[in-house]
């Protein structure tokens, strides 16, 4: 198992990016979150397979209908996120 954190830039709060990418978590079977944070990105901390990573880091390229991604940046960490997949 492999926990990476996504730092996501553009119009990316205000458009449901974080329950929808809470929705694309939990059909690959992730764990983690995602929340927004004050400088206007949203953080996407994820848990799982190397394939269902792979799967969310390419969605999150393009979020839901209303977003509009800029930057996708992607950081390796050691720590599993915790079970379940919430929003904040």
């Amino acid at each position: 198992m492999a926990t990476l954190r996504f730092l996501v830039s553009g119009r990316v709060q205000g458009v449901f990016y974080r329950a929808s990418a809470r929705e694309q978590a939990l059909a690959l079977g992730l764990d983690g979150h995602a929340r927004n944070l004050p400088d206007g990105r949203v953080e996407v901390l994820a848990s799982g397979s190397s394939m269902a990573l792979e799967a969310l880091e390419r969605w999150l390229w393009q979020g839901p209908p209303a977003a509009q991604v800029e930057r996708v940046v992607r950081e390796a960490r050691d720590t599993p996120a915790a079970p379940g997949f919430h929003t904040g």
